[in-house]
């Protein structure tokens, strides 16, 4: 879609409404201009991750973040796969182990 407008001194450069709706702009959404090399890109502005979540979560997510973060640095990874079907295989092998850990417990 291409639609022309002139560049008044005094006016405001106005997004025609189609274009708008074309793109997918909702009324009262907040939008971000960018610059660059007499190209201007109009895109929705994302929300800050500190606005989608509470600071209870935020909490919450940090630590998991963190634990995750130590058992990659203690070596607790697996992978990288060639296939699908090496992963599964992979998955399989660490249910046996867990099955059977679970099992010498339950005979103690």
């Amino acid at each position: 879609m291409t639609v022309t407008v002139k560049n008044k001194e005094k006016t405001p450069l106005v997004v025609p409404t189609s274009v708008r709706r074309k793109a997918g702009f909702k009324a009262g959404e907040e939008l971000e201009f960018r610059a660059s090399g007499g190209v201007v890109t109009i895109v929705p502005k994302l929300p800050l991750a500190d606005d989608e979540y509470t600071p209870q979560e935020r909490r919450v997510i940090d630590a998991r973040l963190k634990k995750s973060l130590d058992e990659v640095k203690r070596g607790h990874t697996a992978g990288p796969f060639n296939t699908a079907d090496a992963m599964i295989a992979s998955l399989k092998q660490e249910l046996k182990k867990t099955s059977r850990k679970k099992a010498r417990a339950a005979e103690r």
